[in-house]
């Protein structure tokens, strides 16, 4: 316990930078959290996965807390009272409704809106408002960021996509307005300059030009400052503060080293047909990685509370050799039925639940208030297609993860009555993030048995 009370927005700066702090004991006394009933602030991810899943090997065959962990999801194992899986919801506004082809666009453009995508490939695209940005607009005044849009997969905004299409549908989860999707960034090296340069976007180009020329980091610019205010902290905020500096500094080591391959021709493992950006590894694993770090970095400053990450654009067609696959995924995904191409989808599946597997840990590990980061977050991981052989846009997988401040209770398999619109889970999930809507695209409730020990089933 100290009685050194900081604000909550207190930054490190030096030599046009800026680097916010994690939540410390310090910034809400221990005295006086328990006087005002003070909670640290939920935060919310969106984290999404390409071209639909082996449903059977992710569903669980028993509902309850009781359930034998399915193939694709043993990299959870050691998490399992962390998360709950989701099914039987729906984003039916996927679907054709007459307008042919196109499922992968509206998949993507639906995810997070409810919302049927106007089938165009012209400027006047138009879809929904997104939950995460409902709950940007709502929380806005609250951290430096509204929201963050990141992605693993760089893609066009503009031209046909999928058969009539515009790319902007394909290749974005989160929109503004029904007419502006928010395009993520892929780069990580503007991802951290955003976070930690000196302005709201990236730093100046003349101090990221003296920085770069004497090799010195965001961290060496404000180390005077950073020790300065440790000797003023107790020792557990020391050694919190102290953690999360070294973070901060192996995140911008890796993108650095991303940065000097990438300089140097390291070009090796990259896909000849994938135009990637300076600066993003050339694994795509390391190029996961860091995204979900920077994520894990802006919660701890409390920076943003909500983030969307695209694993891969909706229709990707990316191998993954690094695990013994090199056919383009979604051209597996057309697999009809036969046993290989499940198999091989199955190995992909599972990889990506093991990437995301190690984010939870790392956000597990994070303490904050009286628990972890984790217990603080809902972190939404899914796909806008189940089935992706035959498109389909019900029984989506859903897995969600963390308490949400005390919203969820995790640990188990809830199965709810198929075409449960999943629109009445963003409306919970709103809810848990302090943010009163009445209603979010085809909404018709908010969805229930989330914390109660209940079944839908």
């Amino acid at each position: 316990m100290t009685r050194k009370h900081l604000p909550r927005r207190t930054f490190l700066r030096g030599l046009g930078a800026s680097v916010a702090l994690p939540l410390l004991d310090a910034m809400s006394p221990a005295w006086a959290a328990r006087r005002a009933g003070q909670k640290p602030p939920v935060r919310a991810a969106f984290i999404y996965v390409p071209n639909g899943i082996i449903m059977e090997r992710w569903t669980p065959a028993a509902a309850g807390s009781g359930y034998e962990l399915p193939p694709i999801l043993k990299p959870l194992a050691g998490l399992r009272q962390d998360f709950l899986l989701l099914t039987g919801l729906a984003q039916v506004n996927g679907r054709a409704l007459g307008d042919g082809a196109g499922d992968h666009a509206r998949a993507a453009a639906s995810f997070l809106t409810g919302v049927h995508p106007r089938k165009t490939d012209g400027a006047d695209i138009q879809g929904g408002i997104s939950v995460d940005q409902v709950a940007a607009q709502a929380l806005r005044a609250e951290t430096r960021f509204a929201s963050l849009e990141l992605g693993c997969e760089h893609g066009r905004m503009v031209g046909n996509c999928d058969s009539g299409y515009s790319c902007a549908y394909t290749n974005s989860l989160a929109w503004r307005t029904p007419s502006n999707p928010l395009p993520p960034e892929v780069n990580p090296r503007l991802v951290f300059e955003r976070l930690f340069g000196s302005g709201d976007r990236v730093e100046d180009p003349a101090s990221r030009a003296r920085r770069l020329k004497l090799q010195r980091s965001i961290l060496d610019v404000v180390l005077e400052d950073a020790r300065r205010l440790s000797g003023t902290l107790g020792a557990t905020d020391r050694r919190k503060l102290d953690e999360y500096l070294f973070a901060v500094r192996d995140v911008e080591k890796r993108i650095e080293a991303a940065e000097k391959a990438s300089r140097e021709g390291h070009r090796a493992a990259f896909v000849p047909q994938m135009d990637r950006p300076e600066g993003i590894p050339a694994e795509f694993e390391d190029h996961v990685a860091l995204m979900f770090d920077l994520t894990l970095l802006a919660f701890q400053a409390d920076l943003t509370r909500v983030v969307t990450l695209m694993i891969g654009r909706e229709g990707s067609n990316r191998p993954y050799r690094q695990i013994g696959i090199p056919d383009a995924h979604h051209g597996l995904s057309h697999h009809q039925n036969a046993a290989d191409k499940i198999e091989k989808l199955t190995r992909i599946n599972t990889h990506h639940v093991s990437l995301l597997a190690g984010f939870l840990s790392k956000l597990k590990e994070s303490r904050e208030g009286e628990g972890s980061l984790l217990d603080q977050s809902m972190i939404l991981y899914g796909s806008g297609l189940s089935d992706g052989n035959r498109h389909l846009h019900h029984d989506l997988p859903v897995l969600l993860a963390g308490k949400g401040g005390g919203l969820l209770k995790p640990g188990r398999h809830v199965q709810y009555s198929q075409e449960t619109p999943m629109n009445n889970l963003f409306l919970a999930m709103l809810e848990g993030l302090g943010v009163s809507t009445e209603r979010l695209g085809d909404s018709n409730g908010r969805l229930n048995y989330l914390t109660d020990l209940s079944t839908a089933s």
